[in-house]
């Protein structure tokens, strides 16, 4: 599959998130508000992928000239939770006063060097979900996207699913529908299904009844920012999600590259919690299915506490926070 995100030498190019599994169409940004747009409505998103973003976000910026550095800031407040949106904007503006040719070659090699760091976090991941199942092959859960979507390419939390799969030690995923916007159902189950790998797609709400019923060896998740600490934020539902496997014995394995370590904030209570628009929730399928003066929460993250999380997994191996045994 081609990359998700990709530069074409004159604009950033996306694979359209938002019209999968349907139609597996690709965007050319020419524009930082054209790249902003995309983002903020999630025809590109995931940690990695928008780290990407990001530093496409300047080269954009630079090529447009004006205040390089102001426009910037708009790319990497366009969502205020995923770390590795400012992260990418970071690196490629590091790069400035060189000029916009070493601003592209920055954001170049962000993108190079994505597949290989999610290769190595989910290669390793791997090793530690055999090593803390029994079952083989193993029934595993996802949630959300953490696939080759998310990222420029491979993945992360699904690119665990890739290596087991090769080894002959997948029997099947679980996959949460994600709620609102349906990530796991649309996405998810669409790369399973190109990659041959077996699949069922469940309401978010059965997880917990099939981890009773003991259909689950181990949750597999990505992340868009993981404190100091060791707390991850992720797509809504996740921390529901690790009180269930904690109550069930069910290991649940986070898998990010390091870029998406934050260790400004010392734990999860300092992650800023973006809330999306009410309709997200108010209509489905363009269709109204709330009273149209319905009150709405709709956080787009949470956070689950580290102790809740059997492993974080970085293209360095188990994280570890300084100071934990």
């Amino acid at each position: 599959m081609r990359r998700t995100i990709d530069w074409d030498g004159d604009a950033v190019t996306i694979i359209d998130q938002t019209a999968l599994p349907a139609d597996c169409r690709v965007l050319r940004l020419r524009t930082v508000d054209e790249l902003i747009d995309a983002i903020r409505r999630l025809a590109v998103r995931g940690a990695p992928a928008l780290g990407a973003a990001g530093a496409l976000g300047v080269v954009l910026a630079a090529r447009e000239g004006g205040d390089v550095r102001a426009t910037a800031e708009r790319v990497a407040k366009a969502r205020p939770t995923a770390v590795n949106l400012s992260w990418g904007v970071g690196r490629a503006l590091d790069k400035l006063d060189e000029g916009p040719d070493a601003v592209l070659a920055e954001a170049l090699e962000i993108l190079d060097e994505d597949e290989r760091l999610n290769r190595a976090a989910s290669g390793h991941a791997a090793e530690i979900v055999l090593d803390l199942c029994d079952r083989r092959p193993l029934r595993l859960l996802s949630h959300c996207n953490a696939g080759h979507l998310a990222t420029v390419a491979w993945g992360s939390a699904l690119g665990v699913v890739w290596h087991l799969h090769a080894r002959g030690l997948v029997e099947s995923v679980l996959v949460d529908e994600t709620r609102p916007l349906l990530q796991g159902a649309r996405l998810t189950a669409w790369e399973l299904a190109r990659a041959g790998v077996p699949y069922r797609v469940q309401p978010d709400g059965a997880a917990a009844a099939a981890m009773a019923r003991g259909l689950v060896d181990c949750v597999l998740v990505g992340a868009d920012r993981i404190a100091a600490n060791g707390d991850v934020a992720n797509k809504i539902g996740t921390y529901g999600l690790a009180i269930a496997a904690h109550y069930h014995r069910v290991p649940l394995v986070v898998v990010a590259p390091s870029s998406t370590i934050d260790r400004s904030l010392a734990s999860g209570a300092e992650i800023a919690i973006e809330e999306r628009a009410p309709d997200e929730l108010r209509t489905f399928a363009g269709a109204t299915i709330t009273p149209l003066d319905a009150e709405v929460f709709n956080p787009a993250f949470d956070v689950t506490p580290a102790e809740l999380i059997a492993a974080v997994v970085t293209e360095h191996g188990r994280y570890r926070p300084r100071g934990a045994r």
